[in-house]
């Protein structure tokens, strides 16, 4: 094969790889408050890491979690959808990447509430917290802990 035809052939493949990484990437479909900052930063947090991201703006995230399962006392302030499992909260994309890996039988993962230090909830303060993995039956059980 000539040079110049190497040389095309090697862009084209430039070009293409991210694409095909791009389209493989999982799809996250994501419920929240049109006027919600945390949640935007979460959304940036999963791209970052490599996630396509549907954000939905809708009136009242709560009504997701409650659609999809999520018991009360671990809801945030939106919810998520990938590949078949639910997250609740500020869920790191460490985790999620560990979730879609082993595929666990499971609802899904969650942090109740609004954790600082979490990833979109990132300031001056960093606090403790539990990543929840969360049973059909609503159990949990400590997916990942996070010390300040």
């Amino acid at each position: 094969m000539s040079s110049p035809r190497l040389k095309r052939l090697a862009s084209a493949l430039l070009v293409c790889l991210p694409l095909a990484a791009s389209a493989a990437a999982p799809v996250i479909d994501v419920y929240k408050s049109p006027t919600c900052g945390c949640c935007e930063e979460w959304v940036k947090h999963l791209r970052a890491n490599g996630f396509t991201v549907n954000p939905h703006n809708v009136q009242n995230p709560a009504q997701y979690s409650a659609t999809y399962g999520i018991p009360a006392q671990l809801a945030s302030c939106h919810t998520a959808l990938v590949q078949g499992y639910v997250l609740e909260g500020h869920v790191p994309a460490a985790d999620i990447k560990r979730l879609l890996a082993a595929k666990p039988s499971a609802k899904g993962l969650a942090v109740p509430g609004m954790v600082a230090g979490s990833p979109g909830m990132e300031g001056a303060r960093r606090d403790a917290y539990d990543v929840l993995l969360v049973q059909d039956d609503g159990r949990t059980s400590v997916y990942h802990h996070y010390a300040q």
